[in-house]
C-alpha cells in the first residue's frame, strides 16, 4: 500500500477477477481509515499543544508569573488629560519639623567669618534649625531587675519581693526580640540560619537556630486557645473564603488550606486537597453560611451555601473566547462584570438591588446559557459501557452555569458576599513566596508552627493591631483581645 500501483499492475488486479478487486479495495479502506484516525489523533493532540501555549494567568490558573516577557499587562485606567505627579489641593506627604524633637544638637560659631573677631562673649540672635530623621542606634537594652529581700524584725520572716510576670531565671531574652524573631520568621518568611545572621548584624548579639526554635515552639504553644477561638467564629461566620495550595513538608507535596473571612485567618497542612483533608480540619462539616471557593469538587457536598469564585469562571470564559472564538462566552464576560459594576454602585447606599433589576440580569445570563448550548449541545452516551459521557469544554462549562446559576449570581442577591475568593487567594500567596524563596518545611512540626503563627498575625493584621506587641503578650502569658464577633 505504501507505492503507487502502475496502470499495468491495477490491470492485472482486475483480470484476477471480481473477489481479489473487492479484496483490494476493502485493504485500501482499511488503510485509509487508519490513516483517518490518526490524522484526527494527531489533530486533537497539536489543538491541545495549541491550547496550552495559549494559556496564561488571564485565561487559566497559571499564576502571572509564568507568563514570562510575553505577559501581557493590562491596565483599565483611561488617560486623562491631567499632569502626572501631585495635583492643585494636594496635601502631600512630605517631612515635616516636629515640635519637641527627641534630641537636640547646637552647633555653636567662634569668630567672625568676615574679620575673624571672637564671638565668644556674644549673645545668640537666634537659632536656625533643621531636623535629620533617623533610625537610633540599634542594640539589645540590658534592664536588671533587683527584688528586695527583707527580714522582718517581729519574726524573722525573710520576705522577698516579686519580680515581674516572665522574669523566672538569672539572665534571659525578654518577649520583644522573642516576637521580633518569630515575626522575621512565620510572616517576613526568613529562614533561621539567616536570622540569626541578621539578628547578630543588627544587635551585635548571636542567637543560635536551637533558641529561635524553642521561641517558636513557645509561640505556637501560647497560641493554641486562641486559633480554636479565630476557628470557632469562622465556623459562625456568615460568609467566609476557603482555597488551598500545595506545598512541599518533607520532601513530600502536601496541602495548605486556608479559611479566612475579613478579619480572621486560620491555616491547616494536610497530605490531601480533598474531602479527606477537610474533614479532618472540620470547619465545612459545621459550616451553614456562605462557603466562597473556587468549584474545587470536594467543596460541594457540604451542606451549606456554596457561593462560586467568579474570577476562575471568567478566566474559563476567556480562555474559551480566545482559543476558540465563543462570542458567547465573552458576552457572559462582559455581563458579569456589568452585574459587578451595578452591584458596586448599588451598595453603597441601598442593601439590594431592585426586583426588575434582578429578574432582567437573570433573563439575559439565562440566555446566553441556552444560546452557548445550541452551539454546544449534550452529547448522548454512545457505545461507554461505563461512566459519563465526555463533553467538550464549552459544554461542561455551560452545564455549570445553568445548574449553579444561584451560587454564581449569589454576589448579586447578597452584598455581603463578594464577586471572587480573591480574599483567601491573598491569604494563600505568601505561602507560595515562602515555597520559592525560603524554601518547604522539613517537619511537620515546623509547618504546624508555621500554620498557627502566620493565622494569628494575619488575624491581627486584619484587625490593626500591632504585631509585635501581639506576639510579646503570648510570651507573657496574656492573650491579645481580638474582639472576635460573627
Amino acid at each position: 500500500m505504501e507505492n503507487l500501483y502502475t496502470r499495468e499492475q491495477l490491470k492485472a488486479l482486475y483480470d484476477q477477477g471480481e473477489d481479489a478487486v473487492i479484496t483490494f479495495i476493502q485493504s485500501l479502506l482499511d488503510h485509509i481509515f487508519h490513516l483517518e484516525q490518526i490524522v484526527k489523533s494527531q489533530d486533537r493532540r497539536i489543538t491541545a499543544l495549541e491550547e496550552q501555549l495559549k494559556k496564561n494567568s488571564r485565561n487559566s490558573d497559571k499564576p502571572p508569573s509564568s507568563d514570562g516577557l510575553k505577559r501581557q499587562i493590562t491596565n483599565s485606567r483611561t488617560k486623562s488629560s491631567r499632569q502626572s505627579g501631585g495635583q492643585k489641593g494636594h496635601d502631600g506627604h512630605t517631612l515635616k519639623m516636629v515640635s519637641e524633637p527627641d534630641q537636640i544638637r547646637k552647633h555653636g560659631v567662634d569668630e567672625c567669618s568676615y574679620c575673624h573677631r571672637s564671638l565668644q562673649d556674644t549673645d545668640v540672635i537666634e537659632y536656625k534649625k533643621r531636623q535629620v530623621f533617623d533610625i537610633p542606634l540599634l542594640k539589645l537594652e540590658v534592664t536588671e531587675h533587683q527584688a528586695e529581700v527583707r527580714k522582718c524584725c517581729r519574726c524573722g520572716t525573710v520576705n522577698t519581693a516579686e519580680f515581674p510576670t516572665g522574669v523566672v531565671q538569672s539572665v534571659q531574652y525578654g518577649p520583644r526580640i522573642k516576637s521580633f524573631s518569630v515575626y522575621l520568621m512565620q510572616y517576613q518568611l526568613i529562614p533561621s540560619e539567616r536570622t540569626t545572621e541578621l539578628l547578630e548584624d543588627i544587635f551585635s548579639q548571636p542567637i543560635s537556630e536551637g533558641t529561635l526554635y524553642n521561641w517558636n515552639r513557645a509561640a505556637y504553644q501560647a497560641l493554641e486557645n486562641t486559633e480554636a477561638d479565630i476557628k470557632q467564629h469562622l465556623i459562625q461566620s456568615p460568609v467566609t473564603h476557603f482555597d488551598e495550595t500545595g506545598t512541599f513538608c518533607q520532601n513530600k507535596l502536601n496541602w495548605l488550606h486556608v479559611i479566612s473571612n475579613s478579619r480572621l485567618t486560620y491555616y491547616a497542612i494536610h497530605p490531601k486537597r480533598g474531602k479527606k483533608a477537610m474533614d479532618a480540619i472540620n470547619v465545612l462539616p459545621h459550616y451553614k453560611g456562605n462557603a466562597v471557593h473556587d468549584f474545587w469538587s470536594s467543596y460541594l457536598p457540604y451542606e451549606c451555601n456554596h457561593v462560586i469564585c467568579n474570577a476562575h469562571l471568567i478566566r474559563e470564559l476567556t480562555a474559551l473566547s480566545e482559543m476558540h472564538h465563543q462570542k458567547w462566552s465573552s458576552q457572559m464576560t462582559e455581563l458579569l462584570l456589568t452585574i459587578k459594576k451595578r452591584v458596586e454602585q448599588r451598595c453603597s447606599r441601598e442593601n439590594s438591588l431592585t426586583i426588575r433589576t434582578l429578574q432582567q440580569f437573570e433573563k439575559e445570563y439565562d440566555k446566553l446559557v441556552r444560546h452557548g448550548l445550541r452551539l454546544h449541545p449534550i452529547r448522548d452516551k454512545k457505545n461507554q459501557k461505563r461512566g459519563r459521557q465526555k463533553q467538550t469544554k464549552a459544554t461542561n462549562l455551560l452545564m455549570r452555569l445553568k445548574q449553579y446559576r444561584s451560587s454564581i449570581l449569589a454576589f448579586m442577591y447578597d452584598f455581603r458576599i463578594p464577586f471572587t475568593n480573591n480574599l483567601a487567594e491573598r491569604d494563600l500567596r505568601m505561602v507560595k513566596v515562602k515555597q520559592k524563596i525560603s524554601g518547604t518545611f522539613r517537619s511537620r512540626e515546623g509547618a504546624s508552627f508555621f500554620c498557627r503563627i502566620r493565622g494569628f498575625i494575619s488575624t491581627i493584621k486584619k484587625n490593626n493591631l500591632n504585631v509585635l506587641e501581639s506576639i510579646s503578650q503570648t510570651f507573657l502569658g496574656t492573650s491579645t483581645s481580638l474582639g472576635l464577633r460573627d
